[in-house]
């Protein structure tokens, strides 16, 4: 089959460094393109960027020229790691001459027409797309959302519990500093200490939350009807959001029901099925002291959420533990999901990706 090119939006940054790497051989897509700001623009991509993953630049784009944000692009899809103010108007200017955006940034997330996507949880809200493109007159483009990264292991956790009624929850967040990006937070500021503020985050967590847990009906996404409190951490361990949930459920299933539930949760085919998809969307741990962020980021690739130390909650009736890789499945790898989906789906022109179209729904 042969491969679809795509470009990288803020191809110099954390976040396009992190789509280059997990790009790097993947079976459907190769980077062609890749585009920073005004002071990258012209010069070779290896040469430009601090890289700051483990490994180096890959050889397949370190001989690429960076492109300038506001040139001309040849890639149908676009992966975003551009920062909230360049992205507002770009994006959109982008989808409006004909690209795919799968996007990171948190500027279009919510957006009542632009699908914000977790696939395991509410893969149905990609259809949105035909919501979008005939709302806006598009016929090839679309911009397509992944979550805040500390709401995404929330998300995770409870969408197989959406059967049982969620009606209040209660989350508190640990981050890690990659979350806020290269440099990031002050050597001064992280060490020896927990600082309890991350701009932003709460409201997005009492929001996107509750978005990705909606129904999609009638042409438009239905909010989960719940109640969310959140406050955010931020602690000194370099990648992975933990989050502290507690939760009421409103038909009191007991905790060894709601332990079999995510043991036995499962992606919906079209979604299992992509090249991303991990082989356990959740895993739960049994031993007291787990998940813990060094030892469980890195489960299913990355794109795996850890749960443990289910217990009851004397106040909402049940509390737990979840954590996520927030620059894999948080960040780069949910929208790289996000884009297997839309071709799986045939949203993105005449490229169809082989092997499992026919069970495709």
């Amino acid at each position: 089959m042969q491969k679809l090119g795509v470009a990288v939006l803020g191809a110099t940054g954390a976040v396009g460094q992190r789509f280059i790497q997990l790009l790097e051989n993947h079976p459907w897509f190769y980077v062609a393109e890749v585009i920073g700001s005004s002071r990258s623009a012209g010069q070779p991509y290896g040469e430009i960027t601090n890289w700051v993953l483990d490994g180096s630049v890959p050889d397949s784009v370190a001989n690429l020229t960076v492109k300038p944000l506001d040139g001309q692009f040849d890639s149908p899809l676009l992966f975003s790691a551009l920062p909230k103010e360049a992205a507002e108007e770009r994006e959109i200017e982008l989808a409006e001459a004909g690209h795919v955006v799968c996007t990171n940034a948190s500027v279009n997330r919510m957006v009542e027409d632009i699908p914000l996507l977790l696939p395991e949880a509410n893969y149905d809200h990609v259809r949105l797309i035909d919501i979008q493109r005939e709302k806006r007159g598009w016929k090839t483009g679309a911009v397509v959302a992944n979550s805040n990264c500390t709401a995404m292991p929330v998300v995770m956790a409870l969408a197989p519990l959406r059967k049982f009624g969620i009606s209040k929850m209660l989350i508190v967040s640990a981050q890690a500093i990659s979350g806020a990006g290269y440099p990031g937070v002050a050597s001064l500021d992280i060490l020896d200490n927990m600082i309890p503020y991350v701009g932003g985050d709460e409201q997005k967590l009492e929001t996107e939350t509750l978005r990705m847990l909606g129904a999609y009906d009638d042409a438009h996404v239905s909010w989960l009807n719940a109640i969310v409190s959140a406050s955010c951490n931020r602690v000194p361990v370099v990648d992975g959001h933990l989050v502290n949930v507690s939760i009421t459920l409103d038909a009191t299933p007991g905790l060894d029901e709601v332990i079999e539930t995510w043991k036995t949760f499962t992606a919906p085919d079209v979604v299992a099925q992509l090249p991303s998809a991990p082989q356990h969307p959740l895993y739960y741990l049994p031993q007291v002291d787990r998940p813990q962020t060094r030892r469980d980021r890195n489960a299913g690739n990355g794109m795996s959420t850890s749960i443990g130390r289910l217990r009851e909650c004397p106040i909402l009736g049940y509390k737990f533990v979840a954590l996520s890789h927030n620059t894999i499945r948080g960040a780069a790898g949910c929208s790289i999901l996000n884009a297997e989906l839309l071709a799986a789906k045939g949203y993105l022109g005449t490229f169809q990706p082989e092997a499992h179209l026919s069970s495709v729904s």
